[in-house]
């Protein structure tokens, strides 16, 4: 009983505990229906900083974790300051008829791209943009960090003239090989579709993209996931550092997937601490 009344409280006054989304921001001008490509806006609470942060959700690309690899998070950003977007991106299906790579990745860059282009709308600023993904989500933003391009500058839509390149990178749980034995293969499925060529395989292995332009990253994850192997982030790790690249990896003993932000166990919920102090000295938190 106790727990229902809670939820009744939170549910009628939901500006007390979340920021509300200042914008729905559709990613194409086309609207085909509820599920199209969108970006949710959240205002920082108090003094703003100069940084914003597109957060993707997990959800293997077949799904989206909203709520705790999406709206938690932007609130958590909003809380310090930060503004903040979740992204709904383009999902696959299991028998390949669904959308399929290279949409996702066209979906990461309309996004970084629109956020640049509503900068000066918000107060933030246009060299301080970040991404943030979970699981397949880290996937996505792992791509965009290595396959992102400077804009075209004869397009006849001026949003795709800007640079889709973020400022910086945050993985959680992130899937990233897509060619060897730690593949999440369901998320490979969902991409790429039941025959993937061999070619995408190779071009969606992130760990493989790493350029002196990759962005500055923290990774954290654990070691027991039996969703998506630590391999994953390891590799990703040894790469930038292998290019020079600023990175953090965080590797807790115990934890499942798809943790979110919220988490009982006392030491897996310090990434959030550890993130937080990596975002200060990166400028984009205030200390």
């Amino acid at each position: 009983m106790k727990y229902i009344l809670i939820l009744i409280i939170m549910l009628s006054f939901p500006n007390t505990f979340f920021s509300q989304a200042a914008d729905t921001i559709f990613l194409y001008k086309q609207k085909n229906g509820q599920d199209d490509p969108a970006m949710f806006a959240y205002k920082p609470k108090g003094i703003a900083t100069k940084a914003a942060v597109i957060i993707f959700p997990g959800g293997g690309y077949q799904g989206l974790a909203m709520d705790h690899e999406g709206l938690q998070v932007a609130q958590w950003y909003a809380d310090r300051g930060c503004f903040a977007y979740v992204l709904r991106y383009s999902l696959g299906k299991f028998d390949g008829s669904g959308h399929k790579h290279p949409q996702m990745l066209h979906d990461a860059k309309r996004a970084l791209r629109l956020a640049r282009h509503h900068a000066d709308k918000y107060g933030y600023s246009q060299d301080l943009i970040g991404i943030m993904g979970f699981s397949a989500g880290g996937h996505l933003a792992s791509t965009l960090a290595n396959h992102s391009d400077s804009g075209d500058p004869l397009a006849k839509d001026d949003i795709d003239k800007i640079s889709s390149l973020p400022n910086f990178c945050v993985l959680g749980y992130p899937v990233i090989n897509m060619d060897s034995d730690y593949t999440h293969w369901g998320s490979r499925r969902f991409l790429l579709g039941p025959t993937p060529d061999l070619e995408d395989i190779q071009f969606l292995s992130n760990e493989k993209h790493v350029t002196v332009s990759t962005p500055p990253t923290f990774i954290f994850t654990t070691g027991d996931d039996n969703v998506v192997p630590v391999q994953n982030s390891v590799s990703y790790y040894l790469a930038l550092r292998s290019k020079g690249i600023p990175a953090e990896l965080h590797i807790f003993e115990h934890g499942n997937h798809g943790l979110g932000l919220l988490v009982d166990d006392f030491a897996i919920r310090q990434w959030a601490s550890l993130l937080e102090n990596w975002l200060i000295r990166w400028k984009v938190l205030r200390q």
